[in-house]
């Protein structure tokens, strides 16, 4: 007899990633409150706002700034790439990973889906504008 466990729906680990991965709650959600990685997610989130703090209202344009802004960078691609692998991973995969005790089976749809193809739009407008400010400080001075 296999142990009953709870539902984790595709759907809302999605979401959570969307709107709750810079401090892990997508995490959270699907291996608990004990997840180091979970707990990792904040703390590197609020280093890489005090880059943020320092570049845009302190006009800050120091090394460590731009380590900073690295870490806050590298947290929301982190978070941008998981939101794509819990949404795009088919019913089946994510009930054989996730819900191998439930009795209840994932049928997802389009949510899921949608939440990636807005995920997506967010980081191409980001990269987009990062780019272009970066660009324009490089080539066209101060």
């Amino acid at each position: 007899m296999t142990a009953q466990t709870a539902f984790k729906s595709k759907f809302l680990a999605a979401l959570l990633a969307l709107v709750t991965g810079v401090v892990g709650g997508h995490r959270f959600y699907l291996h608990g409150w004990k997840d180091r990685w979970a707990w990792l997610h904040g703390p590197l989130f609020i280093v890489g706002l005090l880059g943020v703090w320092r570049f845009v209202p302190q006009h800050r344009d120091d090394a460590l700034t731009w380590v900073l802004l690295g870490v806050f960078v590298a947290v929301v691609i982190a978070v941008v790439v998981q939101t794509l692998v819990i949404g795009l991973t088919s019913d089946e995969r994510w009930d054989a990973r996730w819900n191998q005790g439930s009795a209840r089976r994932s049928a997802n749809g389009w949510g899921p889906v949608l939440i990636v193809i807005f995920a997506l739009f967010m980081s191409v407008g980001s990269l987009t504008g990062g780019l272009a400010y970066v660009l324009q400080r490089f080539f066209g001075g101060a």
